[in-house]
């Protein structure tokens, strides 16, 4: 399910976010990004991240491992685009083929960090 976020949001979120996956919503900021299949398939994959690890745990995971890579690389940007979940969907947002090949827990099956530091 697809649903364009009230703009009282985008003072809450970052504002580099274009979309962000609550299950079982993807959540727009602006309307001009609904028709973006790019971030559509991003957040298809989040949501398929969510349901191999039963949501909740999703969640926590994201979060302990988001804490982690902040304290290791001391830059939100570098520890986000490492988190394995985002890694995943990262690397095959333009690749519209890609849940229908995927393998289970797909996201812990790549191997090489962004930013290194």
């Amino acid at each position: 399910m697809i649903v364009l976020i009230s703009r009282f949001f985008k003072i809450l979120l970052p504002k580099h976010i274009a979309a962000i996956t609550l299950w079982s919503l993807i959540l727009f900021i602006d309307q001009k990004h609904m028709s973006d299949q790019g971030i559509i398939n991003h957040e298809r994959i989040h949501l398929r991240q969510q349901i191999e690890l039963l949501v909740l745990p999703f969640y926590l995971i994201y979060m302990l491992e988001y804490l982690f890579l902040l304290a290791y690389y001391q830059n939100h940007q570098k520890a986000y685009t490492n988190i394995s979940f985002e890694k995943e969907a990262y690397c095959h947002d333009s690749n519209f083929d890609y849940l229908n090949t995927r393998s289970f827990w797909a996201m812990w099956r790549l191997n090489k960090p962004k930013n290194d530091k």
